[in-house]
C-alpha cells in the first residue's frame, strides 16, 4: 500500500472522529448555548444535535434545575448601630440560558454581592429587635428585589432565607438575661393568676357549700314542721275518733240502760207488783242516789221511819217465798 492509500485511510478516520465529535446529546433539564464563529447561534434543548465542525461550538452548558446557594455570613449594621453576622440561602433557577450566558460574567458572584448589599440596606432601616423578629419580612423584601434585578440575567429568584442571625456576644448575653427575666416575670404572673383562681374557686366553693347547707337546713325545718303538723293532725284525729267512740259507747250504754230499765218497768208492770216491791225498788234507787256525789238528798216519806222500812223488807221477803 502506497502513501496515498495511507493518507486516504487516515483521512477517513479523521472524518469519522470529527463526525462523532459533532454529534451532541443534550440531557434532560439542560440547555446548550451554541456559537458560530464567536457569535450566538442557537439554544439546544433536550435531545440529539449535530454541530457544524470548525464553525460551531458549545459556548455554555446551562442547567435549568432549581439550585440552592448558601452564601457565607455578611456583616450588617442595624439602625441602632448594632453589628451582626447574617448568612443567607438563595433558591434560584435559570429561565433564559442566553441571558444567563451573556448577561453577567460570574452569575454566582453577582447574586452573592447583590444579596449582601440588599441585605445591608434592609437591615440598616431596622432596629435590632425588629431584625430578630421579622425574618419573614426581610425574606420577602430580599426575594422581591433580587428577582427583579436578576431577571435581566435570565435568573428567577424563587426565595431567599436568612439562615442565621448572630448578634455580638454581649448582645446575646443581654438578650439571654432579658429572656430569663421575661420568663421569670411570666412565671410569677402565672403563679399569681393560679393563686387568684384558686382563691376564687375556694370562695365560690365555700359560698355554694353555705348555700347548700342553708337550703338543707331549710328543707329539714320544712320537713320537721310538716311532720309535726301531720303528727298533730293525726293526734287530733285520734283524740276526736276516741271521743266519738267514747260518746258512741256512752250513748249505746245509756241506750242499753234505758232499754233495760224500760224492759224492767214493763215486766214490773206486767207482774202487777205490790206495795212491798215498789218500796224495795225505791230503796235501791235511794241507795244508788246516796252513792253519788250529790250533797243533798230528799228522803221519801215512805222510808222515813225504820219501822216502815223493816215492814217493807219483811213483806218483800214473804212475797218472794210465795212466788217460789
Amino acid at each position: 500500500m502506497d502513501y496515498v492509500g495511507y493518507f486516504i485511510i487516515g483521512l477517513i478516520i479523521f472524518l469519522v472522529i470529527v463526525l462523532v465529535n459533532c454529534i451532541r446529546i443534550v440531557p434532560q433539564a439542560h440547555v446548550y448555548v451554541v456559537e458560530r464563529l464567536g457569535t450566538f447561534r442557537t439554544e439546544w434543548q433536550t435531545g440529539p444535535h449535530i454541530l457544524m465542525p470548525f464553525f460551531d461550538r458549545v459556548a455554555r452548558k446551562v442547567s435549568i434545575k432549581e439550585r440552592v446557594v448558601d452564601f457565607p455570613p455578611q456583616q450588617v449594621i442595624t439602625k441602632d448601630n448594632v453589628t451582626m453576622q447574617i448568612d443567607t440561602v438563595v433558591f434560584f433557577q435559570v429561565t433564559d440560558a442566553k441571558r444567563y450566558t451573556y448577561g453577567v460574567e460570574n452569575p454566582m458572584m453577582a447574586i452573592e454581592n447583590f444579596t449582601a448589599t440588599t441585605l445591608r440596606n434592609i437591615i440598616g432601616e431596622m432596629e435590632l429587635d425588629a431584625t430578630l423578629t421579622s425574618r419573614d419580612v426581610i425574606n420577602t423584601k430580599i426575594t422581591a428585589i433580587l428577582d427583579e434585578e436578576t431577571d435581566r440575567w435570565g435568573i428567577k429568584v424563587i426565595r431567599v432565607e436568612l439562615k442565621n442571625i448572630l448578634p455580638p456576644r454581649e448582645i446575646q448575653d443581654s438578650m439571654e438575661k432579658q429572656m430569663k427575666a421575661e420568663r421569670e416575670r411570666r412565671e410569677k404572673i402565672l403563679q399569681a393568676e393560679g393563686e387568684k383562681k384558686s382563691m376564687v374557686l375556694s370562695a365560690e366553693a365555700e359560698k355554694e357549700s353555705k348555700i347548700l347547707r342553708a337550703q338543707a337546713d331549710k328543707e329539714a325545718e320544712i320537713l320537721r314542721a310538716t311532720a309535726e303538723k301531720e303528727a298533730m293532725i293525726l293526734r287530733a284525729d285520734a283524740v276526736r275518733e276516741q271521743k266519738i267512740r267514747e260518746a258512741e259507747g256512752e250513748a249505746q250504754a245509756i241506750a242499753a240502760v234505758q232499754t233495760a230499765l224500760a224492759e224492767s218497768l214493763e215486766r214490773l208492770n206486767q207482774s202487777n207488783p205490790n206495795q212491798a216491791v215498789l218500796q224495795l225498788k225505791a230503796l235501791e234507787a235511794f241507795a244508788k242516789a246516796a252513792d253519788g256525789k250529790a250533797t243533798k238528798l230528799i228522803i221519801p216519806s215512805e222510808i222515813q221511819g225504820l219501822a216502815g222500812l223493816a215492814a217493807g223488807l219483811k213483806a218483800v221477803s214473804e212475797t218472794t217465798e210465795e212466788t217460789k
